[in-house]
């Protein structure tokens, strides 16, 4: 309980005047009996008004609230939560509130003040904007009551426990549902190539048209039809995709609000969303953290469901990657063979182990390795050098691009394929690879 500005205007006259008075006095000037009298006595009624009004605060009832959260918000986008307030009081009231919002989440709107009045139910709102994934837990809110002559304020504590849970940003993804799969790669970027060949899937048999190739003729079909009979494919759509993400420490780089490590979650559920919807399984294993996670490779649209509720509250880590042990648990758990899609930052420290693990993942599975590539060094690069710092950045940074160039050109001389690319890009250029592929028949 504190006083409030009244209280300290009224107190601050009061004293001001006691000074006037005694300096008065202290000075040799008269001042009347009757003007000591007033002011004591208005100091003895603010007393008194004061103390009533402490009493009187400290019975009064706090308001009824209650908090409308959403179960689930999207990383780094605006929510509305509203809160509810009831009194039982006969006159109007106002009361300034305040939720106490969890760590990792931004907000806009607090505190408020509202004026309650009797019977009816207020609602005010504000806005919430997540910085990090996972759960998150609201346990209380604050109102500041005022007393009924307005000389306190309480500060009131009301149990309010909600809880929500930060996905990634995947809205865009549920609103492409409504557009042709085609026209809304468009929109991404996403780059279809022409297809080269046939696909490897048998359909259906149809009757020859202008176009088809002589070996789509299926010349049994065609005796017994006495009539020309092809055969049609599609793109094999029993596919499995693996993911292999690391959550080491060289995913902890941080381009604009989103680190490295959310770039490329976010890049992997992209590509997810689009391998299910061809009819593809999809499954991933984490490594390089705390408690490695592995969802086996399943099909239909609930598999993007399961991989967000797995994946919400996953984070990087200090550790660094070793790519050998993550290989074996990939082999011993995957027996058949997928498109293992490696997902990390190659950097100075990684050395043959990568290779090696990659080789190993080779002779059973296809591998893509996906190397986030930070955005700072690309406009490092293109800075003008006046300054010798400026020089030994502009070195350091070309040194450190030729070191990656140097890992990513290894790779490629072992027939391995490597995506070296900005976190922004990362998901574009995945499903562009991932389409070229699956035209080609290479899947």
């Amino acid at each position: 309980m504190k006083p409030t500005r009244l209280l300290l205007a009224w107190l601050a006259t009061l004293l001001g005047l006691s000074i006037v008075l005694g300096a008065c006095r202290a000075l040799g000037v008269d001042v009347a009996p009757s003007l000591l009298a007033i002011n004591w006595g208005l100091l003895l009624a603010l007393l008194l008004l004061a103390l009533l009004d402490a009493a009187r605060l400290i019975r009064r009832p706090s308001p009824r609230a209650q908090r409308q959260l959403p179960g689930s918000l999207a990383l780094g986008r605006w929510s509305e939560v509203q809160i509810s307030l009831q009194h039982d009081y006969i006159q109007p009231l106002s009361v300034q509130l305040f939720d106490h919002v969890p760590d990792g989440l931004d907000f806009e709107g607090l505190p408020q003040t509202v004026e309650l009045h009797p019977g009816q139910t207020h609602l005010l709102s504000y806005r919430l904007r997540p910085l990090r994934r996972g759960h998150f837990s609201f346990e209380r809110c604050e109102i500041n009551l005022p007393g009924p002559l307005g000389l306190w304020s309480a500060r009131r504590y009301l149990t309010l426990q909600d809880s929500t849970r930060v996905y990634p940003d995947f809205a865009h993804l549920y609103g492409a549902q409504l557009l042709a799969v085609d026209n809304w790669l468009s929109q991404l970027g996403v780059r279809q190539r022409q297809r080269r060949g046939l696909g490897l899937e048998f359909h259906q048999l149809r009757e020859f048209r202008e176009g088809d190739s002589l070996r789509q003729i299926d010349w049994k079909a065609t005796a017994r039809q006495r009539t020309p009979i092809a055969r049609e494919y599609q793109d094999e759509r029993d596919q499995q995709i693996i993911f292999m993400l690391d959550c080491g420490r060289s995913m902890r780089s941080q381009d604009g609000e989103l680190s490295h490590f959310d770039h490329a979650l976010n890049a992997c559920l992209l590509l997810s969303y689009i391998a299910l919807r061809q009819g593809d399984a999809v499954g991933l294993m984490t490594f390089a953290t705390e408690q490695a996670r592995y969802l086996p490779p399943s099909k239909g649209n609930g598999q993007l469901n399961v991989l967000l509720n797995n994946l919400y509250d996953l984070d990087s880590s200090q550790r660094p990657a070793d790519y050998q042990a993550a290989a074996s648990q990939l082999l011993a758990r995957q027996q058949r063979r997928a498109l293992v899609v490696l997902v990390t930052n190659l950097r100075d420290e990684a050395d043959e182990t990568l290779l090696g693990a990659v080789q190993r993942l080779g002779r059973q599975h296809r591998v893509l390795v996906a190397s986030l590539r930070e955005e700072v060094l690309d406009r490092l690069r293109q800075v003008p050098v006046q300054t010798l710092p400026e020089a030994l950045a502009y070195c350091g940074t070309v040194d450190y691009l030729n070191a990656r160039a140097d890992q990513h050109e290894r790779l490629s001389a072992h027939g391995v394929p490597v995506l070296d690319t900005r976190p922004g890009e990362l998901g574009t250029e995945l499903v562009t690879r991932y389409l070229s592929w699956k035209k080609a028949g290479v899947l």
